[in-house]
């Protein structure tokens, strides 16, 4: 293993090794000084579930065309003991998509001079949902109520990105600029990707705010929901230590200095809130983002098609549902081809990176 890679996991997490392979060849490149692997690491075009800390260079296809994909968790106003499972269910599933969910003047006003704002408020396919949630247990009470949590009320999970548009940033940087060899950050090119990539961070952070208008409007609940966390896991953060500037690339990496955090596990598991401890720069100031795959997608089907049935795959251990039109996506995002998300985050907590402040249950799950 490269001396510039940190690995933070416990013997009962398991890690690919091709994932660990990849941090190696990437530890190569010009001005990089350090990498670490997180529990959650995969392997993909690039391993998910990493920070990647250069100096003087950035590299736009480490955080991939999804940039600013992330999680939002907000506060709903839905009470938990006046749930009506089957009546929201029923409307979403019976919706064709969420352009057909009519947002307010105002809103179409603000983004209809953003890029591509016929796709804002789309969720988009792959691992991309919106959950509704219970909180499950509270492990710490003072912290829990300091972010005015509260038991008795429903939580919505968004997890999207900048879609369409952080592909056309990312593929135009690689044509014509060869991004994938690095951008100096002494050039106009690299000061300029970074401000078309802080453009697509506010694009998704915009769509993600869209899903939960949509989804809460679809249900007939109240729209107004607080946001209290918008954990970007998919971008580039310019850290300066001592009197340089340094670049941590997050691939599928949460970012451990923004307080109260969100680590979701598969459809079928549960989500952590964690509050990292002051110093994570053993971890690269990053944290898990998820469970991270145990399956690549083209084998899902052929494990786990005799085990469910067409009904049986939308309903989970924990007895939550799925809303999934995509047959082939509801094997891909099975519960089965992820890690599981307890051993992630206890690797977390033992190498005390993380306190975990409460988690939250499933009711169910949508996905386009």
């Amino acid at each position: 293993m490269n001396s510039k890679i940190t690995i933070i996991s416990s013997e009962k997490n398991w890690i690919e090794h091709s994932a660990l392979n990849q941090l190696n060849r990437i530890a190569e490149f010009e001005g990089m000084r350090r990498i670490v692997g997180l529990p959650d690491l995969h392997p993909g075009k690039i391993p998910v579930g990493a920070a990647f800390i250069t100096e003087d260079v950035i590299y736009p296809h480490i955080v991939s065309s999804d940039i600013g994909c992330a999680m939002s968790l907000f506060l709903t106003s839905l009470e938990k003991r006046k749930m009506k499972v089957d009546k929201w269910i029923s409307k979403l599933d019976n919706l064709n998509s969420f352009r057909d969910v009519i947002i307010p003047e105002e809103t179409l006003h603000n983004i209809e001079n953003m890029p591509y704002s016929s796709e804002i408020g789309t969720i988009g396919g792959g691992n991309h949902f919106a959950e509704l949630q219970e909180v499950d247990t509270v492990f710490d009470k003072k912290i829990f109520e300091s972010y005015n949590l509260k038991k008795d009320k429903l939580m919505l999970l968004i997890h999207s990105g900048s879609r369409i548009y952080g592909h056309e940033i990312l593929d135009k940087y690689i044509r014509k600029h060869k991004a994938q060899n690095g951008l100096s950050m002494k050039s106009d090119v690299g000061i300029n990707y970074l401000k078309e990539h802080n453009d697509a961070i506010l694009w998704a952070k915009t769509n993600r705010d869209i899903i939960a208008y949509r989804f809460l409007s679809t249900i007939g609940a109240n729209t107004n929901a607080t946001k209290l966390i918008d954990s970007i896991h998919n971008s580039i953060e310019v850290k300066k230590i001592g009197n340089k500037n340094f670049y941590i690339h997050r691939k599928g990496a949460a970012p451990a200095n923004n307080g109260l955090t969100v680590i979701p596990g598969s459809r079928g598991a549960l989500t952590y809130l964690v509050i990292p401890y002051e110093d994570t720069s053993m971890s690269g100031y990053s944290i898990a983002h998820g469970a991270g795959r145990k399956w690549k997608r083209g084998i899902c089907k052929a494990k786990l098609r005799n085990l469910y049935t067409k009904d049986s795959i939308k309903t989970t251990k924990l007895k939550s549902r799925v809303i999934c039109h995509d047959k082939d996506l509801l094997f891909e995002e099975a519960p089965e081809a992820y890690k599981n998300i307890e051993k992630v985050v206890d690797s977390l907590v033992e190498a005390n990176i993380i306190k975990v402040v409460a988690t939250l249950k499933p009711i169910f799950t949508y996905k386009n």
